[in-house]
């Protein structure tokens, strides 16, 4: 799990704890602060989903394709065919 989605859901928590103080309190500055907060960690949650995702294709990307049994005898047949026509 990426660092930006840990930090992502704290900022995000936090914000809404700040945001209903803020509400109970009638404290508009302090809701709007909490929901600022919010959007941030919603935005910092959704970069941190996009690089692991990345990563994770990176990964399966580089992995060696499953060989099967009779694979290595096919190419073989196909490279002697190609040496046939040339």
């Amino acid at each position: 799990m990426d660092k930006d989605r840990v930090k992502g859901k704290l900022d995000d928590a936090a914000g809404r704890v700040k945001r209903q103080v803020g509400e109970w309190t009638g404290d508009t500055e302090k809701q709007a602060e909490g929901t600022a907060q919010q959007i941030k960690g919603k935005a910092e949650n959704a970069w941190g989903k996009m690089k692991d995702a990345a990563r994770d294709a990176g990964k399966e990307a580089n992995k060696e394709p499953i060989r099967r049994r009779g694979d290595d005898e096919e190419v073989e047949r196909e490279r002697q065919k190609d040496r046939d026509v040339a």
